[in-house]
C-alpha cells in the first residue's frame, strides 16, 4: 500500500439509547456516517466509544460497527480496549479500526507508571494517608504492516484519551448537581486531574522511548484526544522536544505534531466558551515525514460546546472534529 490515511475523531459518548429518550443511535449514526465516509481512514483511532450488550453475548462494539457500516471501514478490524474478561469497557473505549493487517496490539496502564498515590487535603472525612488515584483510560497500541509487499513495514499506532480538566470528585465537597462546597476543593480536584493526565501522558512517553530502543528507525504515530493543547505539559512531554530536555543526541526521538502544517485560524478540534481549542492531536516520529504529505481538520460544523442550547438532543453529533493525515510511502 503506498497512500495511507489515518485519523483520529473524539466519537462523544458514542452509544445507543433507551427507545423514546434523544437523540438515538438513529439520529446519530444519519448525522456521523458522513464524517466517516469523508475522512476515509484507512486507520482510524476513535475515542470515547462505548460498547452494548446483548442476552448471552459478550459487550462488543454493536453501535460503532452500526456507525461504519457503509463506509470503507464496515468489517474492519475492531482493536479495542478490553476488561480482563475479554468484553470491552462498558463506556469511553479506545477503538483503532483498520482494514490492514494487525500484527501485534496491547493496552497499558499502570505498566510503565505506577499508579500514584497522593493525600487529598479537602475531603471530608479527611484522608489519614495517600489513596490510590485512579487513572479510569488505559493507552492502546497496535502494530500494523502496511504493505505486504515489504514485510516488515510497520506502524506502530498509539491511541489515547487524557483525563480532561474537569476536576476529580473530592468526597464531602461536590454536590451531585456540580456545585462545589469551596474553592480550594475545587481547586485540588483540578490538580488530581492533572496528577492523572500526566500520568498517562508520562505511560505514553516512556512506551514511544521502549519501541524506539528496540527499533530506534521505528515508525511511531500518538494520535488521540490529549485534553490539553499544544504547548501544555502533557502535549509537549509526549513530543520530547529538545528545547525541552536540552539534549541534541534526544532529536531523533522527538515527535512532531502534523498539525502545524495546518493554518493557525483553522487549527481547532473543539468549540469552546467561544474559542477554537486544538485538544486532539496526531504525533509522529521524524521519520514520518518524508512520507507525510498533508493533514485536514474537518472542523466547519462544530457547535460551541459551553452554550446552555447545546445540548446532545439538539446537537447529535459529535463536539470534536476528526483530523486525518495523509501518508505517502511509495
Amino acid at each position: 500500500m503506498t497512500q495511507i490515511r489515518i485519523a483520529t475523531f473524539n466519537l462523544e459518548n458514542f452509544d445507543e439509547t433507551r427507545e423514546g429518550v434523544h437523540p438515538s443511535l438513529v439520529e446519530r449514526v444519519t448525522l456521523m456516517k458522513p464524517q466517516i465516509r469523508r475522512l476515509p481512514a484507512d486507520i482510524a483511532c476513535f475515542q470515547e466509544v462505548h460498547g452494548q450488550e446483548r442476552p448471552g453475548q459478550l459487550r462488543a462494539l454493536l453501535a460503532l460497527k452500526e456507525l461504519l457500516a457503509g463506509t470503507n471501514l464496515e468489517g474492519a478490524a475492531l482493536v479495542s480496549t478490553k476488561l480482563e474478561d475479554h468484553q470491552v469497557f462498558d463506556v469511553r473505549n479506545l477503538v483503532i479500526a483498520t482494514n490492514l493487517p494487525v500484527i501485534k496490539q496491547q493496552q497499558l496502564k499502570h505498566d510503565l507508571v505506577a499508579q500514584p498515590h497522593y493525600q487529598r487535603l479537602t475531603a471530608t472525612p479527611p484522608d489519614l494517608e495517600p489513596v490510590p488515584i485512579v487513572i479510569e483510560r488505559p493507552i492502546l497500541h497496535a502494530q500494523i504492516d502496511i504493505d505486504h509487499a515489504e514485510p516488515g513495514r510497520l506502524l506502530h499506532i498509539i491511541t489515547v484519551h487524557l483525563k480532561s480538566k474537569i476536576p476529580s470528585d473530592i468526597p464531602g465537597q461536590v454536590t451531585d448537581k456540580g456545585i462545589w462546597s469551596t474553592a480550594d476543593s475545587w481547586a485540588e480536584g483540578s490538580f488530581l486531574s492533572s496528577m492523572k493526565r500526566m500520568s498517562q501522558a508520562l505511560e505514553v512517553r516512556r512506551l514511544v522511548d521502549q519501541i524506539l530502543n528496540d527499533d530506534p528507525e521505528a515508525r511511531i504515530i500518538v494520535a488521540g484526544d490529549f485534553n490539553a493543547e499544544p504547548g501544555e505539559v502533557p502535549v509537549q512531554a509526549i513530543c520530547g522536544n529538545v528545547e525541552d530536555t536540552n539534549n541534541k543526541d534526544l532529536a531523533t526521538r522527538v515527535l512532531v505534531p502534523i498539525e502545524h502544517t495546518i493554518p493557525g485560524e483553522a487549527r481547532y478540534t473543539l468549540f469552546h466558551h467561544g474559542r477554537g481549542q486544538m485538544i486532539d492531536h496526531m504525533l509522529v516520529t521524524r521519520n514520518l515525514l518524508a512520507h507525510y504529505r498533508g493533514s485536514e481538520i474537518h472542523n466547519e460544523i462544530l457547535h460551541d460546546d459551553t452554550l446552555a442550547f447545546a445540548t446532545d438532543d439538539k446537537y447529535p453529533e459529535s463536539d470534536h472534529a476528526p483530523v486525518v493525515a495523509t501518508f505517502d510511502f511509495s
